[in-house]
């Protein structure tokens, strides 16, 4: 896709983004880019329509979040955060590596992350209201895939502060992106997830992620995704306002 002026007559930025401020997955891709410290253009969704551009560039999901690098379109936020990690090299005293460098840590890791999309997604829909289900009941299917991504936790971390070690990394990025909507979806369904009785590792680990200056202006407030909810309820019923 080639490069085309924007409507002041400037010639779009090198990196931008297209997405939606209360989608985890755009999130992702928004903290990988902080991490490394590339300067991008974030253009905002409508919520519920598909901009041109965004049908242009994704035409086979019609999907955000999308990365546009030099006009070039790539979309799934696990791909771009990827894309982003190969694109811009770890350095010293600069940017972190997000992957770990061995191929079984990042195989682990990506493991992890599927995890993350098939175990947390699917109950936040439920919790949300915008797919039928027995609250309960997947407030306790989430509790294992905490447990379970708690005792992961322990294993990546390796005793240090994040999945990734000393840097937040891949699968940080992964989980980390839904800590709103976890707690917007404890607010909502009145239930309760990830708190410090239940899962004391991973809510440290929570509350130091949600305060990562790559990450703290990213990771949107509990209370504005429930007001999201309820504005856009009819559109989160009817479209999945939740793309990767």
């Amino acid at each position: 896709m080639s490069s085309t002026n924007n409507s002041s007559g400037e010639p779009p930025a090198a990196v931008r983004v297209l997405g939606g401020w209360a989608s985890p997955f755009t999130n992702r891709v928004v903290v990988a880019l902080k991490l490394k410290g590339v300067e991008h253009e974030m253009l905002q969704e409508t919520v519920g329509k598909k901009s041109e551009l965004l049908l242009r560039s994704n035409p086979v999901h019609k999907k955000f979040p999308v990365l546009l690098h030099h006009g070039n379109p790539l979309p799934e936020s696990l791909v771009i955060v990827e894309y982003i990690d190969e694109v811009w090299p770890a350095s010293n005293g600069g940017a972190p590596a997000i992957l770990p460098r061995d191929p079984h840590g990042r195989a682990v890791e990506r493991f992890w992350a599927r995890y993350v999309d098939d175990k947390i997604l699917p109950g936040l829909r439920v919790l949300r209201g915008s797919v039928a289900g027995d609250k309960d009941q997947t407030a306790g299917e989430m509790s294992t895939a905490l447990q379970r991504l708690e005792e992961a936790f322990v294993k990546c971390s390796q005793g240090k502060e994040y999945f990734g070690g000393d840097n937040i990394g891949y699968l940080d990025i992964a989980l980390g992106s839904f800590l709103g909507w976890i707690k917007a979806g404890e607010k909502i369904a009145g239930v309760e997830l990830l708190n410090e009785t239940k899962f004391p590792i991973l809510a440290v680990w929570a509350n130091r992620f949600c305060a990562h200056p790559a990450v703290v202006d990213v990771v949107p407030d509990a209370d504005k995704l429930v007001e999201f909810t309820v504005q856009y309820g009819a559109v989160l019923n009817t479209t999945n306002v939740l793309p990767k």
